[in-house]
């Protein structure tokens, strides 16, 4: 048994020594056919050598922002006007001074007359109240009653014009003569009555020499007589008696 025993263990010696050596030569022949590996290339040498210097603190601070100017330092300067050349001096002689031209005060418009639109003499003879004043002009005849048919005439159309005045009396004569031609009246001086005054008026009177009326009519009142021109005149402020 202890024979048996000892040629195992031979056995098995044996074949781990030959197992072994097969491995062994299975890798040298793995490594003989692997490439060989190329040696690294040295690097070139320049000859220049390099030497890292630590940076200083200060510059590695933040610049500072720029600041943007201000409005007055950023507005550009207004460019000074140039001084305008002196003007030449004349030498000529002064001017010798116009002469100043007399005024002449603008002659004040004459009034105009007012032209009668309706006549109203024949209607005013035509009331009965007026049958005392038909019966005198029957008596007149010619010139002396186409003018007081105009006076007649000039008297209501003072009281239609201005309804203030009341008109009583007509003196046609009164500041200057009047002038009657055949059919027509022109009285430039006369005078009429109105509430104890006496008033300027002027009036042109046309009639028809076949009827005897009044056609045309034209008249313009003036200022009042002063109370001194009166006496002179023959007007008086009532008809009773003359005026003192």
């Amino acid at each position: 048994m202890e024979l048996a025993a000892g040629k195992w263990d031979d056995g098995i010696q044996r074949g781990a020594a030959a197992s072994f050596a097969l491995h062994a030569i299975a890798i040298l022949l793995l490594l003989l056919l692997l490439p060989k590996a190329e040696p690294p290339l040295p690097l070139p040498d320049d000859g220049l050598s390099v030497e890292i210097v630590p940076q200083a603190v200060d510059s590695l601070k933040m610049p500072e922002p720029v600041k943007a100017p201000s409005p007055e330092q950023a507005k550009p300067e207004a460019a000074k006007p140039e001084a305008e050349p002196a003007a030449p001096v004349a030498n000529n002689p002064p001017a010798a001074a116009m002469p100043f031209a007399p005024i002449t005060l603008p002659v004040p418009k004459p009034a105009e007359f007012v032209e009668a639109r309706q006549l109203f003499s024949d209607k005013v003879l035509a009331d009965p109240r007026s049958r005392r004043a038909r019966e005198a002009l029957r008596g007149l005849a010619g010139s002396e009653r186409n003018l007081q048919l105009c006076d007649l005439e000039a008297l209501e159309q003072v009281r239609r014009a201005q309804p203030a005045m009341a008109p009583d009396a007509l003196a046609p004569y009164a500041m200057a003569a009047e002038k009657v031609s055949g059919n027509n009246v022109e009285v430039k001086g006369g005078a009429f009555r109105s509430k104890r005054k006496w008033y300027n008026i002027q009036f042109k009177c046309e009639l028809d020499a076949g009827s005897g009326k009044v056609v045309s009519f034209a008249f313009l009142v003036g200022d009042a007589i002063p109370r001194d021109e009166w006496q002179e005149h023959n007007l008086v402020a009532d008809d009773g008696a003359a005026d003192q």
